[in-house]
This record gives C-alpha cells, structure tokens and sequence, in this order.
C-alpha cells in the first residue's frame, strides 16, 4: 500500500482468530472518507490459529490504493500490549489513536464526524480532551436465535449499565466510554495501556486520564456495529470476566464502583436473612426479581416485535447477572487471567 507520510489518525486493531469478520472490519476502517494520506492503520495479530493472517494479507494486496496498513505480530499477548506496540510503529505525525477490534464494523464518515466532534469539543472546553467515544449498536445483518436474546438484553436498563454498552443520546461527558478517539498527547502522558489489565484495559486507562485532568466524552453521533455472543456459554462466561475485572478496575479504581452492580447480592444477602429469621416473606425478593425480568421481556417483545424475547431475555438478563455476581467475588480473591470466551476462541479480544 502506499504510505501515508503524514498520518493524522491510527486505527488499531488487536485480533486473534477473527477470520470470520475482519474482511468486513477492514473494509469499513480502510474505506473512510478521510483522506488515506492521514489515516494509517495497524493490525496486531495475538497468534491467531486460523485463516484471519491470510485474509488480512489478501486485503492488503487487493486494496493497494488505500490507506497503509501494517499487519505486526502480537504473539501470545493482549489488547494493551498490542495499543502500546502501535504507538511505537507510527510515525511521530499521529495525533489520534481510534480503538476498534476485529469483529466490528463502522461507517465511511466515522473517523470524520469523530474529528470534527473531537475539534468542537477542544474549542468549548477549557480543559484537555482525552478520549472521545462511540455508540455501540447491533451488527450489520440477520441475528441467530441467541444473539437476538443477547442483544436484547444489553439493551435493556437491567443489562447494559453505563459502560460500553450504554443507550445514551447526544454527545455526554463519560467515564467509560468505548472504541475511542483517544489523544495521543494524553495516551503517553499517562504511560500508555496498563498491561497488566487483561480485559478492562480501556476502563483503567479512562480513570488515568481522568485523574490526570483530561476529559472524556462519548457520542451518538458515530455507531460501532458489533457482533456479540452468540451462545449462552459464552454469554456466561463473558459475564464472569467483565465481573472478574471490574473488582481489579474498581480496586486499582475506587472512583469506579457502581453499587447497582452489587445489587444481586444484596438481594442474596436479603433472602438469606429472611430464609434465617424464619420469615414468612422470604420469596418476596426473589419474586420481584422474577417479575421485573417477566415484564421486561414482554416489552421488548412488543418494542422489537420478536417473540423468542419472551423467554430468551429473562434468561439472557439472569445469566449475566449471576455470572457477573461471582466474577466481582472471585475477583477478590483470584489471580489475574484470561478468561476464554468467544465461539472463535479468540481469548479476551474485548
């Protein structure tokens, strides 16, 4: 490809066995309507088992009038090593970094309209900006049965919080927002990824950031198409890594703690004090819980009109939320490690 001397922005993409979708991630982040001479674009490959460096080196050959793309190795190691080994293969030109990964999809105006919110933002804000993120929102195409349900749950105020999966509107300050526009002058003046952050490497960095005087937005404005689980093994145990990493997030991060992440087990906790006084009430937690995800589903099935809903939510919504419950307690007390999965087995990848 040819070079672009001067690059603006960088987009990289750490992947491990994505040969089912990088094409399409490829095909979206290289056919930008930014111009090709600022945009650079950097694949870090994990080790990936499968056809994905075969399908990444006939991109590159076939779309020679594009944007440069560097495809590095990242042998056996993960998202933040890979963000920081980009920065290194940059020229000094690159402002912005834009976080994506492998089986994501985004528009042709994406790295445009993240530019120019970015220089609205810097123009009204006296302090710095730091990061400015993306929506995310459905892939592209037909959805199988669970991913449906998944789907359906992470949009729905009991599966989504206000993290990377938030329904939000506008252009609101944040402090977790995802597949950013990162500044580059403040990646390096908070030292770059922590790597010994296997999965919420991004979560640890925004608190960085912030905690150094940058501010950090997210907007609706661009949307990352995103393909999730699509089984409810995976599902489950993508539940208990988000929660194993939260409890290293909010322990490294005090100012992260969310007490409706707890709730749970407060609920637990309620139960069992009924169940040991004795209490005729005793089922009345549980029963709530019970009718709050009954009557969740049913309106996301007259919102989505898809019947499957009925079922498939409630237990979409309670896998999380006990997966994600006793990811928090074992972070406590387990060792850090990466936690596989994804049908593709492509380890912790997002």
């Amino acid at each position: 490809m040819a070079g672009a001397t001067n690059p603006l922005v960088a987009t990289v993409i750490p992947i491990l066995n994505e040969q089912d979708n990088i094409a399409d991630c490829l095909g979206s982040i290289a056919n930008q309507t930014l111009s090709k001479d600022q945009h650079i674009i950097v694949v870090l490959d994990g080790g990936s088992t499968d056809k994905s460096i075969q399908i990444i080196e006939q991109f590159i050959e076939q779309n020679s009038d594009g944007p440069e793309i560097i495809l590095a190795k990242n042998d056996g190691k993960y998202v933040a090593e890979a963000r920081n080994l980009a920065m290194e293969l940059v020229p000094n030109s690159v402002k912005y970094f834009l976080e994506i990964i492998g089986h994501c999809t985004v528009s042709e105006t994406h790295i445009a309209t993240l530019l120019d919110e970015m220089e609205r933002l810097e123009s009204i804000n006296k302090q710095p900006i730091g990061a400015l993120g993306s929506k995310v929102t459905t892939r592209i195409g037909q959805l199988e049965l669970v991913e449906s349900w998944v789907e359906g749950a992470l949009s729905s105020p009991l599966g989504s919080g206000s993290g990377q999966f938030d329904n939000f509107t506008g252009t609101v300050k944040t402090s977790v927002p995802a597949f950013c526009l990162h500044s580059r002058e403040a990646i390096e003046l908070v030292g770059g990824w922590n790597t010994d952050f296997i999965t919420s490497q991004d979560s640890d960095l925004s608190m960085r950031m912030i905690d150094a005087g940058f501010l950090l937005f997210k907007t609706d404005l661009v949307k990352v198409g995103m393909t999730k689980r699509k089984s409810l093994d995976s599902w489950s145990k993508m539940g208990f890594r988000y929660g194993f990493w939260r409890t290293k997030t909010v322990l490294r991060h005090p100012k992260r703690l969310r007490l409706r992440e707890f709730f749970p087990w407060f609920g637990v906790i309620l139960t069992s004090i009924l169940l040991m006084t004795s209490s005729p009430f005793w089922f009345v937690p549980a029963t709530l819980y019970g009718v709050t995800l009954i009557l969740e589903s049913i309106r996301l099935v007259l919102l989505k009109r898809r019947i499957s809903l009925l079922f498939g939510l409630p237990i979409c919504i309670f896998l999380l939320h006990f997966m994600f419950s006793l990811g928090l307690i074992y972070g406590l007390i387990g060792k850090p490690s990466s936690f596989n999965d994804r049908e593709s087995k492509d380890g912790n990848s997002q």
